[in-house]
């Protein structure tokens, strides 16, 4: 017994002594370092397969918001399109100047592959694209056949680039014949292009007047090009493709049209291709299709691939357009999971490595464990620090702060993955603890988000996204501008020139029509709200801003919060107002919402509201435009408001050219009776585009491209930073109104508290 305990006594001593031996170290280390690297290597192959995963599924769904967006965007060019083509379609028209205003007609407009107006008597008129360039041709049915004309824009205006007789007639060609058949704007559905081979969607319409048809207008969309999304995968590797659910290929970048299908000149089918990729795609679905933005994987004979697929469709015109369509994007896996191979291998070397310094030198492998470790915790804090970053506002990273009010803040931001610019617009969340506002503020900044977002016209500031952020603030993305506001142009460089000022209404027209046909009513039209701006080559771009208090015309008497304006009076002089009654309302009785100087008589009366109250506003930005000041400069707070409802228009006088046209359509704009003023705002843009600039007057695309060139050099006064509505949009409407004998501005300027301010929605 004494011996078996004196055998188990010796044991653990050599095992102990084995333990603290070199031997040990030999190989305890090189085990535990394997063992480690297998940990790890298995841990990072998860997570980043994890990471690569979330972040493709991200970028395909930015991709497929994006093409929807644009594929909305560009087939609602129709209907300005269209109309200006109805406005062409004179077949005693000049041939030179039918083909300059077809051809500025569609400049800028990407998308739109054909455009043509068909005239009963044979002849058409029609643009093309000749690689990046817009081309216009005149063709004319003869007796030995159609005669057709081709002409380019050059130096030298237009030239003709020669002639050739074809056997073409229009009037015999489908959409044609199915436009005059249903008497009404016709969709046609996706076909093959006869030169291109490109697949195309057509909107086709009859034009008529009393003596009966006068022209077919057409327009031709090429599927394509509807989106640069579609041909720019937003992962390397990736495949986009867009098809119907019958199979029809609609649009497949970047591989060759099949030469069966060219000879055939008809539309393709996914067959045709020999595209395993396609063959997998369709399988998988076989005739049924998701509605809604899937995610799956795939089994290709080539390759596995993580795939998308997202439903598009859209209506035109109060009818149900051909768009109905899916778009796929296809994501090889060994592109997806590159990252995570890389670090398999790295991995693997790094444990090779690791293993033999742990057997030569055991002091080393602790060194390169602790390093390790660091490193660990540094990527993991990293990594947390990014995921933060990310929730910041959605997916948008806030980039520099722009300006700071009471209520609000203004940030430039920058989406993650698109790394586009916006602006963002937010109320923070300690305003809305205030249980005497948050109700008043989350409606106001709700109606200004909805009624923004459900705005199209390109002279309307466009809304990104809108919603609320982890800490409770409330928040919405906006276009980032670059300019300055109407406000700011005039106090920096003067009264503008009249040609200038006709185009800068016409393009305020423009927004104030499309929001008064949703029936919107802006109510505090004011330079302050109109904002010049640049983009890419383009200038002198007119965006309408702050829809803040804008109102349905219809719910004007129905909603709690402005029902008290239909009610308001203003005190004679001298009588003191009544004190005013409590309640939670965006508007106590008694109030005016607006600007003073710019509010129609009507609004401050409280008599019914209709369009032409900011038909008459934009006649007072006209006048501060054209002279430098107010309709009536030398009067302030209840006053003004008094003047503006009694007192008559002043003459219009200013320095330099002032056609009569011009000086008439303001002092119209400015009637105290609504039904004075003109019809509408499309009426008034009409007007103002109808008037004859001299050349000597003019104010051209050149002189606007010098003068932005000057701006951006500093040859003008540098703009200081515009002003923020960020208390706009936060506090109640009380900010904006005028309440017994206060007059306060709606934008109250922040450069007065804080320099640095910067109005949303604009880059300094």
């Amino acid at each position: 017994m004494v011996e078996t305990s004196t055998l188990g006594d010796r044991s653990r001593d050599r095992f102990g002594r084995w333990i603290a031996s070199p031997a040990s170290v030999l190989v305890i280390l090189p085990l535990l370092v394997v063992a480690v690297g297998i940990v790890v290597l298995m841990l990072g192959r998860k997570a980043t397969r994890d990471s690569a995963e979330t972040l493709v599924r991200r970028q395909l769904i930015a991709q497929a918001v994006q093409v929807q967006r644009d594929v909305d965007f560009t087939l609602d060019q129709a209907d300005p399109v269209l109309a200006g083509l109805r406005l062409l379609a004179e077949p005693a028209l000049a041939t030179p100047d039918a083909m300059q205003r077809l051809h500025d007609l569609v400049v800028g407009r990407p998308g739109i592959y054909n455009t043509s107006i068909a005239f009963p008597i044979g002849v058409l008129w029609s643009t093309y694209k000749e690689g990046d360039e817009i081309r216009v041709s005149e063709s004319r049915v003869t007796d030995t056949g159609t005669e057709r004309t081709n002409y380019a824009f050059g130096a030298g205006g237009l030239h003709a680039l020669g002639t050739e007789t074809t056997h073409y007639d229009v009037r015999t060609r489908p959409h044609y014949l199915q436009a005059v058949a249903a008497k009404k704007r016709v969709w046609l559905p996706p076909h093959t292009f006869s030169t291109s081979h490109k697949t195309g969607l057509t909107v086709t319409e009859p034009v008529y007047d009393d003596n009966g048809l006068v022209a077919v207008i057409t327009i031709d969309f090429d599927v394509e090009s509807l989106s640069s999304s579609i041909g720019e995968s937003p992962i390397q590797g990736a495949r986009t493709v867009v098809f119907t659910p019958d199979g029809t290929m609609l649009a497949y970048p970047a591989v060759p049209v099949p030469k069966a299908a060219i000879a055939e000149n008809r539309l393709l089918h996914y067959r045709d291709y020999t595209d395993p990729r396609l063959d997998a795609l369709f399988a998988k679905f076989a005739k049924t299709l998701p509605s809604d933005q899937r995610f799956f994987e795939l089994d290709a004979p080539d390759d596995r691939y993580f795939a998308s697929t997202t439903h598009l469709g859209a209506k035109r015109a109060g009818t149900t357009a051909p768009v109905d369509w899916q778009l796929a994007t296809l994501v090889p896996e060994h592109v997806l999971f590159d990252a995570t191979q890389r670090l398999g291998r790295q991995a693997i070397i790094a444990s090779a490595a690791a293993l033999f310094i742990a057997l030569g030198v055991a002091l080393m492998f602790a060194w390169n464990l602790v390093r390790m470790r660091r490193t660990v915790v540094e990527a993991r804090a990293e990594a947390r620090s990014a995921r933060e970053r990310a929730q910041q506002l959605g997916s948008y990273k806030l980039v520099a702060k722009l300006g700071a009010g009471g209520m609000g803040e203004v940030w430039r931001a920058e989406h993650q993955l698109l790394a586009r610019q916006a602006a963002i617009k937010l109320v923070r969340h300690e305003v809305l603890a205030d249980p005497k506002h948050a109700g008043l503020v989350r409606e106001r900044f709700k109606r200004e988000a909805q009624t923004v977002a459900s705005l199209r016209s390109r002279h309307t500031i466009e809304l990104y996204d809108y919603g609320v952020a982890d800490d409770g603030s409330f928040f919405f993305v906006m276009e980032l501008l670059d300019g300055l506001d109407l406000s700011q142009l005039v106090r920096d460089h003067g009264p503008q020139p009249a040609a200038r000022v006709i185009a800068i209404l016409a393009q305020a027209c423009a927004s104030l029509a499309e929001a008064h046909d949703a029936g919107l009513l802006h109510r505090d039209i004011k330079p302050a709200n109109l904002f010049l701006s640049r983009a890419a080559d383009e200038v002198d771009i007119v965006k309408l801003l702050d829809f803040g208090i804008a109102h349905n015309v219809g719910e004007l008497l129905e909603d709690p919060i402005v029902a008290a304006i239909a009610t308001v009076s203003l005190p004679e002089p001298g009588v003191e107002k009544p004190e005013e009654p409590t309640g939670e309302r965006l508007t106590v009785e008694g109030s005016v919402i607006g600007t003073p100087g710019y509010i129609p008589p009507e609004q401050a009366v409280g008599a019914p509201l209709d369009a032409r109250g900011d038909l008459y506003a934009l006649g007072c930005v006209a006048w501060w435009l054209l002279t430098g000041g107010e309709v009536y400069p030398n009067v302030s707070g209840d006053e003004l408001i008094r003047t503006h409802v009694t007192a008559p228009v002043p003459p219009l006088r200013i320095r330099g050219w002032l056609p009569s046209e011009l000086e008439q359509l303001v002092v119209q704009c400015l009637a105290k009776e609504p039904a004075h003023r003109p019809r509408d705002a499309r009426a008034l843009a009409e007007a103002l585009l109808a008037i004859e600039i001299p050349p000597e007057h003019a104010w051209t695309k050149a002189m606007a491209t010098a003068w932005w060139k000057n701006l951006k050099a500093g040859a003008h006064s540098a703009p200081e930073a515009a002003t923020v509505d960020a208390d706009a949009v936060a506090a109640p409407v009380e900010q904006g109104t005028v309440i017994g004998k206060v007059a306060r501005p709606l934008l109250v300027p922040l450069r007065d508290a804080e320099p640095t301010a910067a109005r949303p929605g604009k880059a300094s």
